[in-house]
């Protein structure tokens, strides 16, 4: 995935820590609205308890991710001028980024679906979407601001759903459909879901140790607390580093290529 589409807070004004409002529960320590900048944000717009933010009450932090939004509203959108240098610019810029976050989300599905090479006979599609949303990241922060993404993701979905389904019949046989399925808690233990349509299921809590999740279509899928101890990942479709950070898992897991071992996976056995 190109380092564009991945969160660099180092070029960024820490606007999820300041844009963004939580509210004090399981995820976050403290209450925090929308333009207030987090207690724990540095002048130089660092988190002072990065390395540290699961025992600190702050899990929440490390399941979001803005895929490169930050750094592009940061360094191009407002041209490096940050909130606390130009005060005035404040509010559009909180405005400006969860618009920019959901494009860059699109751009992150777009892009690893070029890069399948099941989902050729629809390549030159996406790449005209890739192409449209780029450009619609592009805009002035006016434009931006006033922005519906809706309509846009109404385009690209269709294409998506189109690279999953060439993608997923590679799997061989007859793959299950579970698309937005509440499996809260649901035992899964060493369930065959290889090719299987998870998109936008509730998977918090589910027990998944041993499944084999190869080639599953993950999108939205919510996997909060789900135990993936020994799960097969590799091809999975369209998931994401929060995902993961979000779930359990151990050593055992098998990850698709490119994702990082969640640091709060090491200290886990498998049962």
């Amino acid at each position: 995935m190109p380092e564009t589409l991945r969160g660099d807070c180092a070029d960024c004004f820490g606007l999820c820590c300041v844009a963004l409002p939580f509210a004090k529960s399981a995820d976050f320590a403290v209450n925090k609205a929308s333009g207030e900048p987090c207690r724990n944000l540095q002048e130089d717009f660092r988190c002072g308890i990065h390395t540290k933010l699961r025992p600190s009450g702050f899990s929440g932090c490390t399941v979001y991710d803005c895929f490169g939004a930050g750094q592009k509203v940061s360094q191009v959108t407002f041209g490096g001028v940050s909130w606390r240098e130009a005060p005035e610019s404040a509010r559009q810029m909180y405005e400006v980024f969860p618009v920019m976050r959901q494009l860059h989300e699109l751009l992150r599905y777009l892009t690893e679906a070029l890069a399948l090479p099941a989902a050729r006979p629809v390549h030159g599609e996406l790449r005209r979407a890739l192409a449209r949303v780029e450009g619609l990241t592009e805009g002035t922060a006016a434009e931006l601001e006033k922005l519906d993404v809706s309509p846009v993701r109404g385009e690209v979905n269709p294409l998506l759903l189109k690279t999953s389904a060439l993608v997923r019949a590679t799997a061989g046989g007859r793959t299950k459909s579970r698309r937005g399925a509440d499996l809260i808690g649901a035992r899964l233990r060493g369930a065959k879901l290889r090719g299987a349509d998870l998109r936008g299921s509730l998977l918090i809590a589910a027990d998944l140790t041993g499944a084999d999740l190869s080639l599953a279509d993950l999108i939205g899928a919510d996997l909060r607390d789900a135990d993936l101890s020994g799960a097969d990942l590799t091809g999975a479709l369209f998931l994401t580093q929060p995902q993961l950070n979000a779930a359990r898992g151990d050593a055992s897991t098998r990850l698709p290529t490119g994702f990082e071992r969640p640091a709060h996976w090491a200290a886990r056995t498998r049962a």
